[in-house]
């Protein structure tokens, strides 16, 4: 059985993408896991069947935070045998940050403790699931994952981004933030409930609309004072063939270049709203 509905409520003051619900079974969990994807295709159905094959969805709740596909990847056949829960389908504007926010008021409205984030082209380890379940039980409020850390891995790396990470993004955001990251541009994390909510946050907002949203928790969750911590992963990116990732283009990285200092200068910050 599915149901499909509105979003419930969600405070006024949130400012979330317009989307709908499709929930084909009723919250089960504690946590949930929320895969932001557009038109993955082959990629997302062969990480769910790995999520089913590792029996994911009996420990955790899966939610498909969607962008608008239209390659067939979110039909209800595909999503129903391999445990997932909730498909929701944004419909405003906005790209991954977009997406991230209205997952994380889905979460937030129906009560989950805390979220996993990870994405929808198999690129990463789902195996890595439960680690990150482990960490919110514990009591960590932000968890980044990490293929630098020991026991992390990684394959077929392209060298331009590898790079990037190491030599800008990661070094940028750990200056800001106060702690030292491995792997800043890994969207594979976790994060409390009492982090999303917390009224210093406030991550729904529009201004947060492609992937700045990522770079401001990052900074934001040491700089509040809540536990952090990295965890070693899996990412491995095929050895031929175009490379799974909506980042593409000079301007594409020139924009996530500002969106990152923006983010490390803190203008993001409620207080410095404009």
């Amino acid at each position: 059985m599915t149901f499909e509905s509105a979003p419930k409520a969600i405070p006024p003051e949130w400012e979330v993408p317009a989307f709908t619900v499709r929930e084909f079974a009723p919250r089960r969990t504690r946590y949930c896991v929320g895969i932001p994807i557009i038109n993955e295709g082959d990629r997302i159905r062969r990480q769910l069947q790995q999520m089913h094959d590792i029996q994911l969805p009996e420990l955790v709740d899966i939610v498909i935070a969607d962008g608008g596909s239209t390659d067939g990847s979110t039909d209800s056949d595909r999503l129903m045998p391999v445990g997932v829960r909730t498909l929701l389908t944004k419909t405003g504007s906005g790209k991954l940050s977009a997406q991230l926010r209205m997952f994380f008021a889905y979460a937030m409205s129906q009560g989950y403790d805390g979220v996993v984030i990870i994405d929808g082209n198999n690129k990463d380890g789902v195996d890595a699931i439960p680690k990150f379940l482990e960490a919110l039980e514990q009591g960590w409020d932000y968890v980044q994952g990490s293929r630098y850390r020991p026991g992390g891995f990684e394959e077929n790396t392209p060298a331009v981004r590898k790079l990037a990470v190491e030599l800008i993004h990661a070094p940028v955001i750990s200056l800001a933030a106060g702690f030292r990251y491995t792997d800043t541009t890994n969207g594979f994390r976790a994060l409390s409930r009492k982090f999303l909510l917390d009224d210093r946050l406030q991550p729904f907002r529009n201004v947060f609309d492609t992937y700045n949203l990522h770079y401001y928790l990052s900074v934001m969750a040491p700089r509040l004072g809540y536990r952090v911590n990295e965890i070693a992963v899996t990412r491995v990116y095929p050895k031929t063939g175009k490379i799974p990732s909506k980042i593409k283009g000079w301007k594409t990285h020139l924009h996530m270049l500002g969106q990152l200092f923006r983010a490390a200068l803190g203008l993001y910050r409620p207080s410095l709203r404009r």
